[in-house]
């Protein structure tokens, strides 16, 4: 019998293009959120800046998230421009970090600057967790193809303005009716770039039923968990 996941959606503060200063915002979301598995928002390690540099998995700059992440057994999921180039998902824990998912519905500026992903699935203690970056979650298919792979998740790193705060929640209990899965996402608080002077925040952590569990308020810093459980 695979155990209950404690899984946290995150919205740390945001400094444009500094990446150490916002490593060390999600090493404290980290570790407040004392969860199996910590996601974050999309581009949440450089603000969503499509002109921002790569960050590989063996920059050093990750090593203080590396450590939050041994010290409390958490696997992160974190939004970053990623080698490809991609629009991608770092998984970070103890051990270090790999790419683990490139956006697969890139859109406007994005095309320019980045490559297209696939549709792919993380294991976490049993659990499999689908990946998605923003747009993917407001196209069926991506959801559709991601669950072909077999999942129990979805989570999501999205960046969405105040004025669309009820979007992704009305994503994620789409995908919930159409897969029976548990859905997790981390939406952008606080001002960044492409536009986005004021974003929703109000990341959220809905049941396979629909259901929401926990959601967080407008402001960034904020931490909110839940427990899929079967």
């Amino acid at each position: 019998m695979r155990k209950p996941l404690s899984v946290a959606v995150a919205q740390p503060r945001c400094v444009a293009f500094d990446v150490r200063s916002n490593v060390v915002a999600h090493g404290e979301a980290v570790r407040a959120a004392a969860a199996r598995v910590v996601v974050f928002p999309e581009m949440s390690l450089t603000g969503y800046h499509v002109e921002a540099a790569p960050i590989g998995p063996d920059d050093q700059r990750l090593a203080p998230l590396v450590e939050a992440c041994a010290e409390s057994g958490t696997l992160a999921l974190v939004g970053a421009p990623v080698p490809g180039p991609r629009i991608g998902i770092l998984a970070v824990d103890g051990e270090g970090a790999r790419v683990a998912y490139g956006k697969v519905y890139l859109h406007g500026s994005e095309t320019v600057h980045f490559v297209p992903g696939e549709p792919a699935v993380i294991d976490v203690d049993g659990w499999r967790l689908g990946l998605a970056v923003c747009r993917d979650t407001g196209v069926p298919e991506h959801a559709a193809r991601t669950a072909a792979l077999g999942i129990d998740g979805y989570v999501a790193g999205v960046v969405h303005t105040d004025h669309e705060a009820e979007v992704h929640g009305e994503r994620a209990r789409r995908v919930a009716a159409d897969h029976g899965v548990w859905v997790a996402t981390a939406a952008f608080a606080g001002p960044t770039g492409g536009g986005f002077v004021r974003t929703s925040g109000r990341s959220g952590i809905w049941s396979a039923d629909g259901g929401l569990v926990a959601e967080a308020g407008p402001l960034p810093g904020e931490v909110v968990r839940a427990v899929f459980s079967t």
